[in-house]
Formats: structure tokens, sequence, C-alpha cells
């Protein structure tokens, strides 16, 4: 059974990466492959795929690592959604959704706090109105 997946070729804390098809019982740090499909640089953020070799491997059955397979979605070879990659108990985390859904609770809190103080005054000036109009007769009394 072939496989698509990475290959290391990078230095000491310099990794790139060759994409090839080899055997799934070869190791890829062997050499062993049997087509050299691109390269990827995470450093650089490159990504160079030969999408005619892709999409003929593909066909003729050859199964992509997840890596892999999210690379061949994210540059248009193939259709499809990403899979996650991460282990299961970490999650891929959309921090630009959790932002806004921290501003949207924010903004409700505001807006009850808020909602709750006119509610607190205009009761203060209910409860303030019958005193008001005895103190306006007492004034008058006096004045008369």
């Amino acid at each position: 059974m072939l496989k698509m997946r990475l290959q290391r070729i990078g230095r000491k804390n310099n990794p790139s990466y060759r994409l090839i098809v080899t055997d799934s019982r070869n190791a890829a740090s062997r050499g062993r492959s049997v087509d050299l499909l691109g390269s990827y640089e995470p450093k650089l953020g490159t990504i160079i795929i030969d999408k005619e070799k892709a999409k003929h491997w593909i066909s003729k059955g050859v199964q992509p690592s997840d890596t892999v397979y999210n690379m061949l979605v994210a540059q248009g070879v193939i259709e499809g959604r990403k899979k996650n990659v991460l282990p299961k108990k970490s999650p891929i985390i959309d921090e630009a959704k959790l932002k806004a859904e921290a501003e949207a609770k924010a903004k409700a809190e505001a807006d009850a706090k808020a909602a709750k103080e006119a509610e607190e005054a205009a009761k203060a000036a209910a409860e303030a109105e019958p005193e008001v109009a005895a103190e306006e007769a007492k004034t008058e009394e006096v004045a008369a």
C-alpha cells in the first residue's frame, strides 16, 4: 500500500520536508521513495506541490497522511475539510471565535447592568415624588 507523507530533510533546528510517495512498510527516512511531489518549509511557510502528480497518485489510491491531506486541501488540490491532526485531548481552538464570544458576553453583562441601574433610578424617582410633593406643600404653608 502506497502512502503520501512528509520526509524530513532539514538540519537541526531548521526543519524542511519533502512530500513523497512511498510504500507504507518503508520508513520515510530511508530514502526509498517512489516519487517526489514537492516540499514544505515550515519556518518560511512555503509549500510547493506538483498538483498534477498529486492528483495522479491520489487517483491510483495513494493515501495521504493527515498533515499532507490538510496541505492538499489548503493548496486546492483536493476538495474537503481539513482533519484535526492534534490529539483528541487538545482540539483545535478558534481564538477569534472565543474572543467574539467573550466580547458578546461582556456587552450583554454591560447592557444588563445599565438596565438594572436605570430601573433602580426610576424606582428611586418614583419613591421620591411623594416626598417632593410633601415638601412643596410645607413650603407653601410656610409662605402663606
